[in-house]
């Protein structure tokens, strides 16, 4: 039993999730049609720097115009490393209130959650948002690997947290058969 209390998080269902690169707004309405429950439209590792702003402004657009139905909507932000991070999460839930989830990726220590909850929380409050944004965790390096029990109780928004083996194995020098080889 754990005596650390967590807020339950907005009860989604999370069986399958789709990304769909932001920078290819073709593809956004046949995702809003398939089945999977969650749609990730994404910021990151699919999009080219060159592409950035302007796959930032297809979501925004993506969001206000499709009919996404119940699918829940996610991004994927950009790393808290880069420049980028800091207007992903801005312009997006500044004029998304579409928006139900932010993908944070390469998440190492519960500072990196703290940072985009605040963040998150003010534009709430200035726009008067009723729905509350959750989070979904990624941990792809050995630092978040190291600090996971302590990044899964870092807020109240965290909805779910997966592992990207990938950038794993690519933080700790593993040797890969497959993914990224």
């Amino acid at each position: 039993m754990s005596f650390t209390l967590i807020q339950q998080a907005t009860p989604r269902l999370h069986r399958s999730e789709l990304a769909v690169p932001g920078s290819n707004p073709s593809l956004f309405e046949k995702a809003a049609k398939g089945a999977a429950d969650i749609i990730f439209l994404d910021l990151e590792d699919a999009v080219a720097p060159d592409d950035k702003e302007q796959a930032r402004k297809n979501i925004i657009q993506g969001l206000n115009d499709l009919d996404w139905g119940s699918k829940v909507m996610m991004i994927r932000i950009n790393g808290l490393d880069t420049h980028y991070a800091y207007r992903d999460v801005v312009d997006v839930v500044e004029n998304c209130p579409r928006l139900d989830m932010i993908l944070i990726p390469k998440t190492g220590v519960p500072q990196d959650v703290y940072a985009i909850d605040m963040l998150v929380t003010q534009i709430e409050q200035y726009k008067k948002r009723e729905k509350r944004i959750g989070f979904e965790l990624l941990i792809e390096t050995a630092l978040g690997m190291a600090n996971v029990e302590a990044i899964a109780q870092s807020s109240k928004r965290v909805e779910a947290m997966s592992f990207g083996v990938a950038d794993y194995a690519a933080s700790t020098r593993a040797r890969t058969m497959g993914i990224g080889a």
